[in-house]
This record gives structure tokens, sequence and C-alpha cells, in this order.
């Protein structure tokens, strides 16, 4: 260890500097005079020159390998797929949730969505007041099975009355929606598109009980995913449907 160490220091540069103290004192002790001084200058001034000249050579060389290893990482991105679909664990709802609302802008379409998740306030206020109050939202719309009509008027709109931006919440429109799946759709400011929030009911994505159901895994869809348009085009089918009922 100590031997790699010495190995490293810069002796040439270290013996023109002795060299140059050893002079300039035998100098002033008048044992030598200028003639023999200014060789010794010379010769420190072509180390000190020799030894920036390997010292930039290595800089040169360093700097081609961090240019040869920029290019090899940015050839292994370009050929990485970006991922259509992002799966959302239990740790990681609340935060996806709260960053989607704050992400999100233009009109808002929940579809489907379990209205006993906003029954209690705090989870009101953590899940569904940032979407609702988020200043970029100009509309929110929900698409709810109308057996949800009880819980609604009973638990949700108060909590939605009570809110600084509750004009935005549109009438729900109700429909007989068996499927078992439902998502939040909205555009992005980020992407400029839209993205979506899917969750499914039941196990093993949602957690059931007398009270409430709670998703336990969610699916980031992203704007580029193929899914999106089945989304969309689910979401209009209800509207069609529902107005021709």
């Amino acid at each position: 260890m100590k031997k790699n160490r010495l190995l490293n220091y810069e002796w040439d540069a270290i013996a023109g500097i002795l060299a140059a103290v050893v002079g300039i004192v035998l100098h002033f002790l008048h044992v030598i005079d200028e003639q023999i001084i200014l060789p010794i200058v010379l010769t420190l001034m072509a180390l000190l020159f020799i030894n920036f000249m390997r010292h930039t050579r290595n800089n040169d060389h360093t700097a081609e390998q961090v240019e040869h290893i920029q290019k090899i990482v940015t050839t292994i991105n370009s050929s990485l797929a970006v991922p259509d679909i992002l799966l959302i664990g239990p740790r990681q709802l609340r935060t996806a949730n709260e960053q989607f609302a704050r992400n999100m802008c233009g009109e808002a379409t929940l579809f489907n969505v379990c209205l006993s998740m906003y029954r209690t306030q705090p989870l009101f206020d953590a899940l569904l007041r940032p979407l609702i109050e988020n200043p970029l939202v100009t509309g929110v719309q929900f698409v709810l099975d109308a057996g949800q009509q009880g819980t609604w008027q009973a638990q949700i709109l108060p909590k939605i009355a009570n809110s600084i931006a509750a004009s935005k919440v549109k009438e729900p429109r109700w429909c007989s929606l068996q499927k078992n799946l439902s998502f939040i759709l909205a555009d992005t400011q980020s992407q400029g598109t839209a993205e979506a929030l899917l969750s499914f009911w039941g196990e093993p994505f949602m957690s059931q009980s007398t009270d409430r159901n709670v998703p336990r895994y969610i699916f980031h869809i992203q704007a580029h995913s193929e899914l999106l348009t089945q989304l969309i085009e689910l979401d209009r089918s209800c509207q069609i449907n529902n107005s021709e009922a």
C-alpha cells in the first residue's frame, strides 16, 4: 500500500523543486553565482513543462474514455423500451395519487370509482380534494353505477359542497356498469396528453371490507399506451348508451 503511494508521487517535479531550493540557498550563501543558478532554473522549467505535457496527455485520454462511456450509455438508453403501464404497489399508492392529481389539467373523468373510498374526511382530503381543487383542472365528471346514488348523496356530495372548487364537479353520469374496472382519466401537464390511473374491483387488486373498498394495486397507463384508447372508448360507449336509454 505504501509502495503504491510512493510510486504515485511526482518525483520529477519534487526533484526540480528541491534543486531550485538548494540552488537559491547556495546563492544566498554566496557559494554559487548567477551563472550556475540560470541552468538550474531552466532545468526546473523544462521538468515542469514535461510534467504538464504528461498530465495533459492523461487528461485527454480520460476525456476520450468518458466520451466513449457516454456514447455507450446513450446507446443503451435508446434501446430500452419505455413501458406502457406502470404497476404501483401499496406503499406508493398515496404518493402516486397525489402526483397524478397535481399533474392533471383540463377535464378529468372518474369512471366507475368506488365512492366508499372517499367516505371518511381524511381519505376524501387525501385522494379527491387535491384533484378537484387543482387550479388547472377545469371540470370533473364522475361516471358511476346507479347503485352508488345513495352513497353519492349522503357521503360524497356534502364533502364536495364544502370544497372551494365545488362548481367544477358536474352531475354524475349514472349508468349500469357491470365492469370490474375503474379509472381516472385526464390530460397531464408534463406530457400534454391523456394518462390514466387504472384499478380493478375485487381481490387481489382491491381490499374489500364491509366498511369500504381500498385499492391495493393500481396501474399508471402512460400516454403512448394503446390501452388508453380503449379506456376512452369505454367511457364514450357508456355515454352513448346512457343517452339512448
